[in-house]
């Protein structure tokens, strides 16, 4: 493993990629790009895994040294296409530049070799935690489509136009969803915005606000029953500091009226409440909407297209579940403590990865719809057993033979072509 350099990962991948690309003809018309990173137990003191830094923890452990990974995938059965290793204390959108440039690199190599996997401009699909000013100049610079999205209180002027405005997108393919378009100068340049408002997220937010409400509530109310016992021993600072800090979470100080009154700590006390109208007039104004945006024309995607494009995501956040899944094509536990090695790790997850998604791609063509777990599983059941037959003499006879196997594994037994590795009578 010490013997590989990052040089040489870059080109197995390269060359494994492309062959797989080939073979399995690959749609790469479609590609998302997200990062995430992952736990070690590697000791603080550890100097040989600069890769292994104290960062933003995904899996909050903020105890816990972490590595970045970052990974192209197609929308085409989700497989991973590039893959990324990085230092855990960087953030995700300073290495989306690394990422795009190798990700031309490789797919306009492959596209010039006619391997038919697709043609003309690709669409990049990513979230809004990748946007700069130096990525656009990049992606500008390129033949690449992008999707992506904008923060939505950035844009105020969008978040008041009125419902009247929004028309529905596809009632079939995404009920609730209603949509305008407007372009705007965003990051240089005037770009195509799709506004979008869903029933199903505007729910979810809600119900998440509340939960958030109903803790700062049971914290304030802890904080009030202290005050009023007149044994608090804090000054009005501190206690206005902790008032704060419970307020802090998204929109709460902005639905949350509270009043602290009194100036000695024996006499300091907490009243607090929360203002429905307040909470109404966020709801409108905020949830359910989201704000996408491309560089395609109407003449090359539709909304619905622009819509089912940045959905597509779910293709990359279903590959990052599964690296975490603890039972099979797992990244943890690593049992690796310096830097070249645990590059090598991360590079046979991802190829780990790519077959277990590929597996799962030819048995959904096959109209045997399973999981990755739900596959290997059914696969791991096909088993060889060893039967001893003792004549009256000599050595005992040995017959070589499969177990038995249900319809879906027989199914699968014939779609990969097993009985290659089968024993013969």
């Amino acid at each position: 493993m010490d013997a590989i350099g990052e040089d040489d990962l870059k080109e197995i991948e390269r060359r494994i990629v492309a062959q797989m690309v080939e073979t399995f003809a690959v749609d790469l018309s479609g590609l998302v790009l997200d990062m995430t990173n992952f736990a070690t137990w590697i000791d603080s003191a550890n100097p040989r895994a600069p890769i292994a830094q104290r960062g933003h923890s995904k899996q909050k452990r903020n105890d816990l040294r972490i590595c970045g990974l970052g990974l192209v995938v197609s929308t085409d059965g989700g497989i991973p296409l590039v893959s990324h290793a990085y230092p855990g204390n960087l953030p995700d959108v300073t290495q989306f530049a690394s990422m795009v440039t190798e990700l031309v690199t490789r797919f306009s190599s492959l596209l010039t070799a006619d391997s038919g996997a697709g043609a003309g401009r690709l669409t990049l699909v990513y979230d809004a935690g990748q946007n700069s000013d130096g990525n656009y100049e990049l992606l500008d610079a390129t033949s690449l489509h992008f999707v992506g999205s904008l923060p939505p209180s950035d844009h105020p002027e969008l978040l008041a136009v009125p419902p009247e405005r929004y028309a529905v997108v596809d009632e079939e393919a995404f009920p609730g969803l209603v949509a305008f378009e407007t372009t705007k100068v965003v990051f240089g340049n005037e770009r195509r915005l799709v506004c979008c408002h869903s029933n199903g997220l505007h729910d979810k937010q809600s119900r998440g606000f509340a939960q958030t409400l109903a803790k700062a509530h049971r914290q304030l109310a802890a904080v009030q029953d202290r005050l009023a016992r007149g044994r608090c021993r804090k000054s009005r600072e501190k206690v206005e500091a902790e008032i704060a800090a419970i307020l802090a979470p998204r929109w709460v100080a902005r639905v949350m009226a509270t009043t602290l009154t009194g100036e000695d700590p024996a006499e300091l006390r907490l009243s607090f409440g929360i203002d429905e109208g307040a909470r109404a007039e966020l709801e409108t104004e905020l949830f359910g909407k989201r704000i996408l945006f491309s560089d395609k024309t109407a003449d090359e995607a539709s909304t619905a297209q622009i819509v089912a494009e940045y959905r597509s995501q779910e293709a990359v956040e279903g590959d990052f579940r599964q690296m975490k899944d603890p039972k099979v094509v797992s990244f943890s536990p690593m049992f690796h403590f310096t830097e070249s090695k645990i590059r090598v790790h991360v590079l046979y997850c991802v190829l780990a990865l790519m077959v277990a998604r590929l597996m799962v791609r030819e048995a959904d063509r096959a109209g045997i719809h399973l999981s990755v777990r739900a596959l290997l599983s059914s696969l791991a059941g096909i088993e060889e057993t060893l039967l001893l037959y003792q004549g009256e003499r000599g050595r005992p006879r040995a017959r070589r033979m499969l177990t038995e196997h249900d319809a879906t594994q027989r199914r699968l037994y014939d779609l990969f072509g097993l009985d290659t590795y089968a024993p013969k009578h």
